[in-house]
């Protein structure tokens, strides 16, 4: 996305800029500011990260007004980077520095040896440039090749080739640090850094300044510092060195969602469904049942839980569980996509890379992503499904039914079996709702019979996607 340009009626020198009456706060001032306007008019710091509204945001709110550096902690996928990214809008739109300055210099206190000789020459006529907010904010991704040369700086060769001394000030060349100069610098995973490069950051977020290796410099920085972990790096294996621990002024814990519903929303709202040339519906249990897994497998006891399941793993499900209900409706041709209880089985594709099993052989991977599956199908239908029709159902099977399901089939098929299983209708009515489509009755359907067997009320043979439900007393 390209940056706005600016309006025409900013200021364009230091002498203009001084008669706007402009003033200089720091970015701690600026966003504190901007932060006590939104909350007085109630509008919320975010509103893209969902689930944090009582826990994680108010810490946050009170960690910027405070105008504290904060680290965030949290497994992967607790929207750690999105939550930094939205601290972007408490900043103001746009931001005077001086024109051509590495490091965002302030026309009215420039700290770099360029901004401070080309003031001194040029005085009110010194160009001044403007910042939009988006540009004024810097992410890294820590590694252990990190080097200080990337987040603080180096000597530049090519200059010191172009005839500049060694300890020339303008031989430097900055790393992201300077460079986020009255902005937001974010490092993520901020224990990967080896511990050198951990010590290199101390003086940035106690003294506010930056030294670059013998040279005689010193910048004053106004930058603030958000940083994420991950709770095992940053307490068990003490990976994150004390002194730089003490310099975060706010730890903050992120969780993942504590209600179904509250994933569900997230799913929504982030998954990117396939085009698809005919409507897509998808049923409320199968919203229910997805989001669901992420809840069981963060409470098993075979995933490794320090790893942590991450809500992008029901996005991914979500979004493969359409798919496979829009490949077998592209073959049908019913008129409409609906996933079924029998396209969960693909989900076993968008799983396995996203959760870490312990100390369990690959093969036996599938079983239990089928297990944490069928086990959120059977807390979604006790807590949803009130199957008053059961017994009926359950004599039906008795008296030599059987019934076919699969991700393959069409709508069509699962009509038929309605029509021969009277006690089935009112039941599906209930699941599926008032003027449910073809589909959505055989998405009901599937979810019953399933509901039924894992209640332990039918049996089930099953292969796959397919399945074959039938009486338990055969």
């Amino acid at each position: 996305m390209s940056t706005p340009i600016p309006p025409s009626t900013l200021p364009t020198t230091l002498g203009s800029l001084r008669a706007s009456g402009y003033e200089s706060r720091s970015v701690r001032e600026e966003i504190r500011r901007n932060l006590e306007s939104r909350l007085a008019e109630g509008i919320p710091l975010t509103s893209s990260v969902l689930g944090f509204e009582d826990t994680v945001l108010p810490q946050l709110e009170t960690a910027l007004l405070a105008g504290h550096d904060i680290i965030l902690l949290g497994e992967r996928g607790q929207a750690k980077s999105r939550i930094i990214r939205s601290l972007v809008e408490l900043l103001d739109e746009w931001l005077p520095i001086v024109a051509g300055s590495d490091v965002r210099d302030d026309p009215f206190s420039p700290i770099s040896a360029f901004a401070i000789d080309l003031v001194r020459a040029r005085g009110d006529k010194t160009p001044v440039s403007w910042v939009h907010r988006s540009r004024r904010f810097a992410e890294k991704l820590a590694s252990p090749d990190t080097s200080m040369a990337d987040l603080i700086g180096e000597v530049d060769p090519i200059k010191v080739a172009g005839g500049l001394y060694l300890d020339d000030p303008k031989a430097l060349s900055y790393g992201l640090v300077p460079k986020s100069n009255r902005g937001i610098f974010a490092i993520n995973e901020l224990p990967d850094l080896s511990e050198r490069i951990q010590v290199g950051l101390l003086n940035v977020l106690e003294e506010r300044d930056v030294q670059i290796r013998g040279h005689l410099v010193r910048l004053e920085l106004d930058v603030m510092v958000v940083a994420t972990a991950n709770p095992e790096d940053y307490t068990n294996r003490g990976r994150l060195i004390t002194p730089l621990k003490d310099r975060f002024g706010s730890q903050i814990r992120t969780h993942y969602p504590f209600e179904v519903t509250t994933e569900i929303a997230i799913m929504h709202q982030e998954a990117k469904l396939p085009t698809s040339p005919v409507p897509i519906a998808v049923p409320w249990f199968i919203d229910d049942i997805v989001a669901r897994v992420s809840h069981v497998a963060r409470r098993s006891h075979v995933i490794s839980q320090s790893s942590g399941v991450s809500v992008r793993l029901s996005i991914a499900n979500y979004e493969t569980v359409v798919a496979n209900a829009l490949r077998r409706t592209l073959r049908t041709h019913d008129d409409m996509v609906v996933p079924r209880v029998s396209d969960l089985s693909a989900m076993v594709q968008s799983t396995q890379g996203k959760i870490e099993f312990d100390t369990m052989d690959d093969t036996d991977t599938d079983q239990v992503i089928a297990a944490l599956v069928s086990l959120a199908i059977r807390q979604c239908f006790s807590e949803h499904v009130l199957l008053e029709e059961a017994p009926e159902i359950v004599e039906a099977f008795n008296a030599e039914v059987i019934v076919h399901t699969g991700d393959d089939l069409p709508d069509g098929d699962y009509l038929v079996v309605l029509a021969a299983m009277p006690a089935l209708e009112i039941p599906v009515e209930r699941v599926a709702g008032p003027g449910a489509s073809d589909g959505e009755k055989a998405a009901a359907v599937e979810f019953i019979l399933e509901g039924l067997y894992l209640t332990k009320r039918l049996a089930k043979d099953a292969s796959g996607a397919r399945a074959l439900y039938r009486s338990r007393n055969r």
